[in-house]
């Protein structure tokens, strides 16, 4: 008998797109879990897929490394769209398994529109993102009555490592909260341009390195400072940078 939450596994070609959580298994989701596990013929999975994940794919199922950094790609995305495709038509049931969520600076809607162009069944099933996994385990709300009305996700730079090209103005608000992925690379850029359009210098600022995982380290700081405090510290990625009142309250109920 099937259980309430089993998933029946579809008809080849078949691609599921999914999000693996930002780093610590325990929040990998039931639905991701039984795919890797019970569904898939193979997996095609990133850098910053946790080992302890990749270790629950049984023998069996096959397994790809498809892993990209910047400026560093075992495969590039033209390849891995590629890959898929040719997977799938070989009458397989893939899933691709992405850090975090896969719409959220994940290229998974680039992925799912080369395989709808191709004509390749797909489901998308999202990830615990990283804003949301990394700033709860360090103490930061998004959004909190008073402090901040609304959250922006940003990426700190474009293709090739190019700094992205960024409303500074609008961003500057003093009541949203900036989560900034990819951001170290151009962080003293983005932290002088947020300043230059009007956010004090003052605002809190915090740096997460591998956040939810049992490497997580943050710093707390402030806007002029965040920049320095980073290079200090020797932060890498994958980081995410945190800029808004909210990140003040940290020291009251990190966990």
């Amino acid at each position: 008998m099937a259980r309430q939450f089993d998933i029946k596994k579809p008809v080849a070609p078949y691609v599921f797109i999914t999000g693996a959580g930002p780093g610590d298994p325990s929040l990998l989701t039931l639905k991701t879990h039984q795919l890797i596990t019970q569904v898939a013929d193979i997996v095609v999975y990133d850098r910053l897929i946790p080992d302890e994940i990749i270790g629950l794919i049984p023998e069996n199922i096959e397994k790809i490394y498809a892993g990209k950094s910047c400026r560093k790609h075992h495969m590039t995305q033209d390849e891995i769209n590629q890959l898929l495709v040719d997977e799938a038509k070989k009458g397989k049931i893939v899933v691709r398994l992405k850090g975090g969520d896969p719409f959220i600076f994940g290229r998974g809607g680039e992925e799912a529109e080369f395989l709808a162009k191709n004509g390749v069944p797909i489901e998308i099933v999202p990830g615990v993102n990283a804003a949301d996994g990394c700033c709860a385990y360090a103490g930061i709300p998004l959004t909190h009555r008073g402090l901040a009305t609304g959250v922006r996700f940003i990426t700190g730079h474009q293709q090739k490592g190019q700094p992205a090209n960024l409303d500074w103005k609008n961003l500057a608000a003093p009541d949203t909260t900036l989560v900034i992925y990819m951001g170290l690379t151009h962080l003293d850029e983005i932290a002088k341009n947020l300043i230059k359009h009007g956010l004090d210098s003052k605002t809190p600022a915090a740096a997460i390195q591998d956040g939810t995982t049992k490497n997580q380290k943050s710093i707390i700081t402030t806007l002029d400072e965040i920049y320095e405090n980073v290079e200090k510290q020797g932060f890498s990625s994958p980081s995410l940078i945190i800029i808004g009142k909210v990140v003040a309250m940290s020291d009251l109920i990190k966990t």
